[in-house]
């Protein structure tokens, strides 16, 4: 691969880490909220013991499951790029190597 498209490749692979980091700050931001209201929700449901606080439990509880997941699948892309970029520096490397 020529060292020109290498090095594009190496920035559009840089920038899709940078916006992916960024994304994972911001769902970690929401899922300490998120947490604290399914904690709330679950104390609320024990104590009132009514199916619509369990059912409110219950969805917010999914709710928490899928920003887990969101954001869990977010590292996984950071790290897949990161291999990626590690990959074509290797590349890069070789190519500029005498």
């Amino acid at each position: 691969m020529r060292q020109v498209a290498v090095q594009r490749k190496l920035q559009d692979l840089q920038s899709r880490v940078t916006a992916l980091r960024a994304e994972i700050v911001v769902l970690s931001e929401q899922i300490e909220v998120i947490d604290e209201e399914v904690e709330d929700l679950r104390v609320r449901a024990v104590v009132s013991e009514t199916p619509l606080a369990a059912k409110e439990h219950a969805a917010a509880a999914r709710h928490a499951a899928l920003a887990h997941r969101a954001k869990l699948e977010a590292v996984e892309n950071v790290a897949r790029l990161e291999h990626e970029r590690d990959a074509l520096l290797d590349q890069l490397a070789v190519e500029v190597a005498p």
